[in-house]
């Protein structure tokens, strides 16, 4: 029987949906995994080879675990909520909505040819109400909350209403946006607004002013990773800083508890480091500065509260409230100049950038440790979210501080007399490395202050800063709350209406609220977020339902929300839900929270490592205080797989002709290089009737060709349409099969790198199946499978691969797999092997990585049920024992013949039986025999002269 795959496929694809195979529900008799992947955003390209390779490698593994006996959670859904969507109904008129509906069955339809086992009976979607119902709930529990950090946990907001009434905020320890003082006769004297506006301060959903990414042309708010070189990366349209009253979540307050819990879960290294460096905690002192002549003065934050005595110079971020209070009228128009510059460019582009400018602001402060006024200037390298948004500058201890000084010709003071600063002479970590002959061996300047380490000169700073009341001794965090607006249509809605200019909430009977239709999905006229143009967009708080907007009073009729919530809002709890998806009462059952508790396994890219991996480790640890999420840590186990890069080729064409050159050619001719679409080209052979039919532009072409063929040139570079690389799987499972696709990008190289996608090599890995297949029939499609016991070498063969696999699947070496499989079919195609015992468990053991293939041979081995229930096979160590040990046989160092020998057999007697031997004897004859090494299981050496 010839192996035809697109049958298999097709037959196993339909079983598996008629048998219910993937579906999974909780089994206390079974111990639990969950695999999960990052959901995709359905773009309306579809997939190309490089989306699955994340989606393969768990899979693999999801059922290598449901071999092992495990209960498996391997659900799939969609990012439904999203720019582009919203950006192509701008454009057409299409509603966003039908467009993501189009997008998800074309990338559904592609994911099942790849024969994923996802439960897809649990499917989200983010845009669907069912879903956003309960974002919009934790929503409400975070404005409800606040975060008590002497418990470490959010706490509800009634709380503080309770001890404000009695006592004000008197010995409050709880994270706010700003320090606040009053008593309880000066709450209880609020109005209701001025009570919500100090709720606010400490809410952790909450509305704030902050600096965000705004594109006018766009009309909304980006994240930082929606932009690139100051444009956005939809459409290219300028973007600059703007504050902006915004909602926010409180992520700072978890800050600690996110550092904490990276301790607890096991990821990388570097991804911890990457998380560690964003979370950004350091230790130090907060200290007062007064403006000279004036009675203004602004805090700084410093971890090297010790370096007072080297401050020169200030610094402001642009945004900060006191530039405009420090400017003199005599700077004043060159400092707009440069706050206008300034607002071109991103946080994260003003982080990575090293480049110096700065304005002088014309005023002085004054040093409280030394008296001495220093310059106050204004420069982007400073960010309004760290810290306080002010710094005091030690060039001759801060590289950055250092390049500042040197491009304004500002003063660098080192804090040993008589050392020698210089740019070379900053280390990475340590500081600066002290050239001064005062110091003799010492290798930094400030290890030896006053007679002080830096540890205990930092400590005596903080106790003088403290008993001089300069300021106070603080722990700090870089992570800045996160920004929960956008201003666009396509997006969760808030559930939230506005009274008297302050946000209240729906009831939370009345969730979801819906997202209503609209007439326009660009902002309003009046620049309003595009649900300004709802027509029905008001709450009745006596009927609890949205009204039409002329019903409007502010007495029981409000306004809604006009901004959306972020992508982010709806995958930082999407986990969970998978859980218990079609739960109508509840985010998720306690039991089945119990049961299912976290991720064991998460795959995804690390562009997420900062963005969306803090914002569920927080969202996660904010519904486990509340009850609901049973443990702290989401994802217990994570794996970044790499990207998959396009293999680009090129034609080359003569300069003024429609002519094309072969590859080898090329330099005789005057050419240029084109890109050209990798689907018409086979191993860099270019199809020159499909190269004709691909444009109009190439109808006409001719071709000088080398042996008969056109060769083309090739280029690793990103996949993109642009470049024609773009590989569609539909396209290769059709040529070769889901199996072949499946294990090639295996292949590839290891998961967590990014490696060429070659279909060069591809070949390869189909005639592996083939090999494969033919171990069960012949080529007249005779069945081969006898019940005749199996062989010692063949009993070892298997045994050395199951070894192989199972050491490789946990630790994601699945190349290395795929290279034992291979030499296994090889040597039992030697062997003539086609036993029932060994193929039943060679085909178990493929099982995860060609799941198609291996059902189908499953059945024909004439076992009932699924492949996918069987038992992973165990491997065996006594068939791996070796008998025989191969000898090297060699004279002066050079290998002559092998010869082999029982693995037990003494020295001594292989060193005679190796002497005695004819072959030996040929190269003694006539010489004298120094000595014999024998290098036990290895090789023997004859000395001879």
């Amino acid at each position: 029987m010839e192996y035809n795959f697109r049958e298999i496929e097709k037959k196993w694809q339909k079983r598996w949906v008629e048998n219910k195979t993937y579906q999974v529900t909780e089994d206390e008799t079974k111990q639990k995994y969950y695999v999960l992947n990052m959901f995709p955003y359905p773009s309306g390209a579809g997939l190309h080879v490089g989306h699955p390779l994340g989606y393969i490698a768990s899979d693999i593994y999801a059922r290598y675990k449901r071999l092992q006996g495990f209960n498996v959670l391997n659900p799939m859904g969609y990012d439904a909520y999203g720019l582009p969507a919203e950006q192509y109904a701008i454009q057409t008129g299409q509603h966003p909505a039908i467009t993501t509906v189009n997008n998800i069955n074309r990338y559904r339809e592609q994911l099942d040819k790849i024969g994923f086992s996802f439960d897809w009976n649990r499917e989200i979607r983010t845009c669907d109400p069912e879903y956003y119902h309960w974002t919009q709930w934790a929503f409400q529990k975070m404005f409800n909350s606040y975060y008590c950090n002497d418990e470490k946990k959010a706490r509800p907001i009634e709380e503080l209403t309770e001890a404000f009434a009695k006592s004000g905020n008197e010995g409050l320890n709880a994270a706010c946006s700003e320090e606040l003082h009053f008593t309880a006769d000066e709450w209880n004297a609020m109005s209701e607004k001025e009570q919500q506006e100090v709720l606010m301060n400490y809410r952790i959903a909450y509305l704030g002013e902050t600096m965000v990414n705004w594109c006018p042309q766009l009309g909304t708010v980006l994240a930082n990773d929606e932009v690139v070189d100051g444009v956005s990366e939809r459409g290219g349209f300028p973007v600059v800083q703007k504050k902006m009253r915004q909602w926010c979540l409180r992520v700072s307050a978890y800050a600690q508890r996110l550092l904490d819990g990276l301790d607890t879960i096991d990821w990388t290294e570097s991804l911890k480091e990457t998380q560690k460096n964003w979370i950004g905690r350091s230790e130090g002192a907060e200290i007062q500065f007064k403006v000279k002549d004036s009675d203004l003065e602004f805090t700084i934050f410093t971890t090297r509260a010790d370096t007072m005595f080297g401050v020169t110079f200030m610094v402001l971020a642009p945004e900060s409230e006191l530039v405009a209070q420090v400017t003199t009228p005599e700077q004043k128009a060159d400092v707009d100049a440069y706050l206008e510059r300034t607002k071109k460019r991103t946080e994260r582009e003003r982080i990575s950038d090293r480049s110096v400018t700065g304005v002088f602001s014309g005023s002085y402060a004054v040093n409280p440790f030394t008296g001495e006024a220093v310059p106050i200037w204004i420069s982007d390298y400073v960010l309004a979210g760290y810290g306080t948004g002010a710094i005091m500058a030690v060039p001759a201890h801060d590289s950055r501080d250092y390049a500042f000084a040197k491009h304004f010709n500002l003063p660098i003071v080192p804090l040993v007399e008589g050392c020698d600063v210089s740019e070379e002479s900053f280390d990475a970590k340590e500081g600066i490395v002290c050239n001064s002959p005062k110091t003799g061996t010492e290798p930094y300047c400030d290890l030896n202050l006053n007679g002080l380490t830096v540890k205990e000169a930092i400590a005596a700073t903080k106790k003088y800063v403290k008993e001089h009341n300069l300021g106070r001794v603080k722990v700090n965090f870089r992570l800045r709350d996160a920004i929960f607006s956008r201003q666009r249509y396509w997006g969760e809605p808030f559930p939230v209406y506005y009274k008297d200019g302050m946000p209240y909430m729906i009831d939370e009977s009345c969730l979801p609220l819906e997202l209503p239709e609209v007439a326009k999905f660009l902002p309003t006229e009046t620049g309003e977020p595009p649900l300004g143009h709802a027509s029905k967009w008001a709450w009745d708080t006596a009927n609890k339902c949205v009204v039409d907007n002329e019903k409007i009073d502010n007495i029981t009729v409000f306004p809604l929300e006009l901004n959306t919530m972020p992508g982010f809002a709806g995958s930082s709890a999407y986990y969970l839900r998978y859980m218990d998806p079609r739960n109508h009462t509840a985010l998720i059952d306690k039991k089945v929270d119990e049961y299912w508790r976290n991720v064991d396994l998460y795959v995804g890219g690390t562009e997420h490592a900062t963005g969306h991996l803090i914002y569920s480790r927080f969202w996660n640890k904010f519904l486990h205080d509340l009850g609901v999420s049973a443990v702290e840590e989401p994802f217990q186990k994570l794996v970044n797989q790499g990207m998959i890069q396009g293999r680009s080729n090129f034609v080359y064409r003569i300069k003024d002709t429609n002519t094309f050159v072969s590859l080898n050619l090329k330099d005789q001719y005057d050419t240029t290089p084109l890109h050209v679409d990798v689907n018409i080209v086979s191993n860099d052979v270019l199809d020159t009737e499909a190269f004709k039919a691909w444009r109009p532009e190439y109808a006409t072409a001719e071709f000088i060709l080398e042996d008969g063929k056109y060769i083309c040139g090739w280029a690793v570079e990103k996949m993109s349409k642009s470049m024609f690389n773009v590989v569609n799987p539909d396209m290769i499972v059709e040529k070769y099969g889901a199996d072949t696709l499946r294990m090639y990008e295996m292949f590839l190289g290891p998961v967590e790198q990014s490696k060429p996608w070659d279909t060069n090599g591809i070949d390869g890995v189909h005639r592996f199946i083939r090999k494969f297949w033919s171990l069960f029939y012949d080529r007249t499609g005779n069945y081969l499978v006898t019940d005749e016991a199996a062989g010692k070498e063949e009993l070892k063969s298997l045994h050395k691969l199951i070894k192989k696999v199972t050491g490789d699947i946990e630790q994601f070496s699945y190349n290395t797999s795929i290279s034992a499989f291979m030499i296994c079919v090889n040597e039992l195609s030697a062997l003539k092997c086609s036993k029932k015992e060994i193929l039943n468990q060679f085909t178990v053991t493929l099982a995860p990585f060609a799941p198609h293939v291996c059902e189908e041979l499953w059945e024909t081995l004439g076992n009932t049920g699924s492949v996918c229930d069987a038992q992973w096979p165990a491997y065996n160590e006594e068939y791996l024992v070796e008998n025989t040990v191969n000898y090297t046989i060699s004279f002066n160092g050079k290998a002559r013949f092998n010869m082999e020998f029982p693995a037990d057999t003494a020295s001594d007697v292989i060193q005679e039986t190796v002497l005695a031997d004819e072959r030996s004897m040929k190269w003694t004859d006539g010489k004298t025999i120094v000595k014999v090494i024998v290098v036990p299981k290895k090789i023997v050496n004859i000395v001879i002269k």
